[in-house]
C-alpha cells in the first residue's frame, strides 16, 4: 500500500517507522523545519516539506495513487482538512484522523473521515476498565453515527436482576446487542433472557441517553 503521512511529529514519526517496517510504501508531509530535518535523518527520503492540508503539496505526494492518508497533526483542522482534500480532490479510498479534542469526533465522521482515534478517549476508556467501581465504559464511538458502543455491569442488587430483557424499558435509541456474566461467557438478548446479578451489559446508546440507561440497570429499589 501506499499511504502519506500528514503530520511526523511524535505520533507520524512511529506510524511512518512502524509502516515502513511492514513493507508499505510510505510519504510523511512536515511543515516544521525542524522536524523534517529530523526526520530526513531518521528515515531518508520519504518526508517532503509543506502544509498537508494543501491540495498542491498532497498533489506532490502522490495523493492521486495513495491508498490511504493519515492525518496526524495536532492541530484539529488541519486533519480535517487534510482528509476532506485527500477524499474529495483525489478520490483517496482511505482517510484516518488523529482527533486531539474528543467533541470532535461526531463533525469528523459526519464530514467524510473514515476513522477517527482519539488518544484523550482511548486513555479514559483504559482507566474506566481499570477502576472496578465505574459504572459505565466508553468501549468506542460507531462509524458515521453518534451513537457509541458501552459496558454497564449489573449491580447484585440492582432492580433488573432476574427480570427479562423484554421487561425492562431502554432510553430511545438504545439496543442491548451483548450480556457478558462473570464468568466472562457471553451471551445473545433473546426473548426470555434475565438479567443476572454481576452481567456486564453491552449496548448502543447516544451521549443524551447514557445517564438514563445507567439508571436503569443500576438502579436499586429501597
Amino acid at each position: 500500500m501506499y499511504i502519506i503521512i500528514v503530520g511526523c511529529g511524535k505520533v507520524g514519526y512511529h506510524v511512518a517507522q512502524a509502516l515502513l517496517s511492514a513493507g508499505h510504501e510510505v510519504l510523511a508531509i512536515e511543515q516544521d523545519s525542524q522536524k523534517y530535518a529530523a526526520i530526513v535523518d531518521a528515515l531518508g527520503s520519504v518526508v517532503i516539506s509543506g502544509d498537508g492540508a494543501e491540495a498542491a503539496v498532497l498533489e506532490e505526494a502522490g495523493a492521486g495513487r495513495a491508498d490511504a492518508v493519515i492525518a496526524v497533526t495536532g492541530q484539529d483542522d488541519d486533519n480535517l482538512m487534510a482528509c476532506q482534500v485527500a477524499k474529495l480532490r483525489f478520490k483517496v479510498a482511505k482517510t484516518i484522523a488523529l482527533v486531539n479534542n474528543p467533541e470532535n469526533e461526531s463533525l469528523f465522521r459526519k464530514l467524510g473521515v473514515d476513522v477517527t482515534v482519539s488518544q484523550t478517549s482511548m486513555i479514559l476508556s483504559h482507566i474506566e476498565e481499570e477502576l472496578p467501581e465505574h459504572p459505565l465504559v466508553h468501549l468506542f464511538p460507531l462509524p458515521d453515527s453518534d451513537r457509541r458502543l458501552v459496558g454497564i455491569p449489573i449491580p447484585r442488587d440492582a432492580a433488573v436482576v432476574g427480570k427479562p430483557l423484554e421487561s425492562v424499558t431502554l432510553p430511545p435509541d438504545t439496543l442491548i446487542v451483548l450480556l457478558i456474566d462473570a464468568r466472562g461467557e457471553p451471551r445473545l438478548p433473546t426473548e426470555g433472557e434475565l438479567f443476572n446479578a454481576n452481567d456486564e451489559v453491552v449496548a448502543v446508546t447516544t451521549p443524551s441517553a447514557e445517564a438514563a440507561l445507567l439508571h436503569i440497570l443500576t438502579r436499586v429499589d429501597g
